[in-house]
C-alpha cells in the first residue's frame, strides 16, 4: 500500500535521470537529420543558377527548382506528422530518410529539367519529416533543460549550412552541380545506417497506453545514464488518468488504439484517421495557438530562406540591374559562394542569442524582440547599398531570424500534447513551407525585375506581423512540463 501511494510520470523520471549519455546519442542521431535538411535547403542557393546556366532555363524555371522542394515539404510535413503520431516517431523518420536519401542521389543523375523537378519534389517530401526528429528529441529532454538543449540541437542546422556552403565553394568550380547534389544526400543515408539502434519515445508509448514499453525505455535511459528512477510505481501522465476517470474509462484503455472511440474528446485518442489529429489542433484550447503559430512559421520560413537567396541576388545584381538576365561570369560565382559562406556564420551568434534568452526571458519575449530587431536591420536595404554594407546587413538580419527560427522550434512542440505533438508541429511547418515556396519568387523575381525596394518592404511587413503574432500567443512555456493530453476546461 505504501508503494502504491508513491508514483512518478515520464516528466518526473526524465528529471531524475537527467541529461546523460543516452540523450547525447539521441542528440547525435537527430542532429544528423537536421544537418541533412540544412544541406538540402542550402543546396538551393547553388543548384538553381548553375542548372539555369547549363540548361538555358528562364528565371521562372530556376525559381521552380526551389519552389518544388518547398511544395514537397508542404505535403511531407503534414503527412509525416500524422504518421508519427499514429505509428510512432521512429517509423516517421525512417520513411523520410529513405525518400530523402534516394531521391537526393537520383537528382544528381537527372537527364532533364522535368525529371530534376520531380526528384527535387520527392526530396522535399522527405525533408518534411524534419519536425518529427525535433519532436522526438524534445521528448527525451528533462523540462528544466529543454530550452538549452533544443538550442544545441539547432546548432546542427547551422553546421549543415556552413558545411554545404564550404562544400559548394570547393566542389562547384571543379566538379559541377551534380557532384554537389550527390554529396549533399550523404547525411540522410547515415540516418538509415544507424536506424536500428534508435529508441521510440516513451511519451509516445504513454500516449498509446503502452506503460510497460515506456518503462522499458526509461529503464534503458537509467542504465546508460547511471542514475536511478524515482521510487514508486510508474504511471501515465496524471492528466490522462484524471481524464479517464471523468470519462469513466480504465486508465490502460483510455489511449489504446483499439479502444478509442467517439466518446474521446476532440478525437484525441483516435488512431484510425489523421483527420482526428488535425481537428484536435482546432479545439478551443489550441485553436488560437495553432493559427498564430502558422503565421509565425510562415513568416520565419519566408524570411529565412528569402535572406539566404537575397545574399546572392542583391550582391549579384544591385550594381547592374538587368531585368530577366543573370550575370554568369566566374567572379560572379565566386562572390556568391563567399557571401553565402560569410552570412552562414551569422547563425552561430543567432544560436548564442537563443541560448542566452530562451530560458531566461522566455520563448515569447525572445522571439518578438528578434523579429522587430530584424526589421530594423533590414530597413536600409530598401535602397541600394554598397556590397560590403549589404552583406553586413544581411548578416545581422540572419542572426535575428536564426534566433527566432530556433526558438519557435522549441516553443511549437511545447504547446501541443503528446497525442498531436508531431502533427501540430508538422502542419505548422507545412504552412512555413508555403512561405518557402513564395520566397524564391520574391527574392529572385522582384530583384531580377529591378524591384529591390518592393522586395525588402514585403519582407519587412511579413517579419513585423510575425513579431506581433508572437506577442499574442496565449501562454509562455518556459519551464513547463510537456503535456500528454489536454486538460478539460471547467
Amino acid at each position: 500500500m505504501g508503494d502504491e501511494s508513491q508514483t512518478y510520470t515520464v516528466d518526473e523520471a526524465l528529471s531524475a535521470l537527467g541529461f546523460g549519455k543516452f540523450q547525447i546519442l539521441v542528440l547525435a542521431y537527430a542532429g544528423m537529420g537536421w544537418v541533412a535538411e540544412a544541406m538540402e535547403m542550402m543546396l538551393l542557393s547553388f543548384v538553381g543558377p548553375s542548372v539555369q546556366s547549363a540548361w538555358g532555363l528562364s528565371s521562372q524555371e530556376e525559381s521552380l527548382i526551389s519552389s518544388v522542394v518547398f511544395a514537397g515539404m508542404l505535403v511531407g510535413s503534414y503527412s509525416w506528422g500524422i504518421v508519427s503520431d499514429k505509428h510512432g516517431r521512429r517509423k516517421g523518420f525512417l520513411i523520410t530518410a529513405i525518400i530523402t536519401a534516394g531521391a537526393g542521389f537520383l537528382s544528381a543523375f537527372a537527364p532533364n529539367f522535368i525529371s530534376l523537378i520531380i526528384l527535387r519534389c520527392l526530396v522535399g517530401i522527405g525533408l518534411g519529416g524534419g519536425p518529427v526528429l525535433s519532436s522526438w528529441f524534445l521528448e527525451f529532454i528533462p523540462a528544466p533543460e529543454r530550452g538549452t538543449w533544443m538550442v544545441v540541437f539547432s546548432a546542427f542546422w547551422t553546421l549543415g549550412t556552413i558545411f554545404e556552403a564550404s562544400l559548394a565553394w570547393f566542389v562547384m568550380p571543379s566538379l559541377g552541380w551534380r557532384w554537389l547534389v550527390a554529396f549533399s544526400a550523404f547525411p540522410s543515408s547515415l540516418l538509415l545506417l544507424f536506424y536500428g539502434v534508435t529508441p521510440e519515445s516513451p511519451r509516445y508509448f504513454c500516449m498509446k497506453g503502452r506503460r510497460n514499453d515506456a518503462l522499458g525505455v526509461l529503464e534503458k535511459i537509467s542504465r546508460m545514464n547511471r542514475k536511478k528512477l524515482p521510487l514508486g510505481i510508474f504511471v501515465l501522465d496524471h492528466q490522462i488518468e484524471l481524464h479517464a476517470k471523468c470519462m469513466e474509462l480504465e486508465d490502460t484503455h483510455l489511449l489504446s488504439p483499439r479502444k478509442s472511440g467517439s466518446r474521446t474528446p476532440n478525437g484525441m485518442a483516435s488512431s484510425k484517421e489523421g483527420a482526428s489529429s488535425l481537428s484536435m489542433l482546432f479545439s478551443p484550447e489550441l485553436v488560437k495557438s495553432t493559427l498564430l503559430l502558422w503565421v509565425v512559421f510562415f513568416g520565419n520560413a519566408f524570411s529565412y530562406y528569402g535572406l539566404v537567396l537575397l545574399t546572392t541576388e542583391l550582391n549579384n545584381g544591385h550594381n547592374k540591374c538587368i531585368p530577366g538576365e543573370l550575370q554568369s561570369n566566374e567572379s560572379h560565382q565566386d562572390i556568391s559562394y563567399r557571401d553565402i559562406f560569410i552570412t552562414s556564420f551569422a547563425e552561430f551568434p543567432g544560436l548564442l542569442l537563443s541560448a542566452a534568452t530562451v530560458d531566461r526571458f522566455g520563448r515569447k519575449l525572445s522571439m518578438s524582440v528578434m523579429f522587430f530587431l530584424c526589421c530594423v536591420v533590414l530597413l536600409p536595404l530598401v535602397f541600394h547599398q554598397p556590397e560590403g554594407l549589404t552583406t553586413g546587413l544581411l548578416f545581422g538580419a540572419r542572426i535575428c531570424i536564426t534566433a527566432t527560427f530556433t526558438v519557435v522550434y522549441i516553443y511549437a512542440p511545447e504547446i501541443y500534447p503528446t497525442s498531436v505533438r508531431t502533427t501540430g508541429v508538422g502542419v505548422a511547418s507545412s504552412v512555413g513551407r508555403i512561405g518557402g515556396m513564395a520566397c524564391p519568387l520574391v527574392a529572385v523575381g522582384l530583384v531580377h525585375g529591378c524591384h529591390q525596394t518592393a522586395a525588402i518592404i514585403l519582407f519587412e511587413i511579413v517579419i513585423f506581423l510575425s513579431g506581433i503574432c508572437v506577442m499574442l500567443f496565449p501562454f509562455e512555456t518556459k519551464g513547463l512540463k510537456l503535456s500528454d493530453s489536454l486538460t478539460i476546461s471547467n
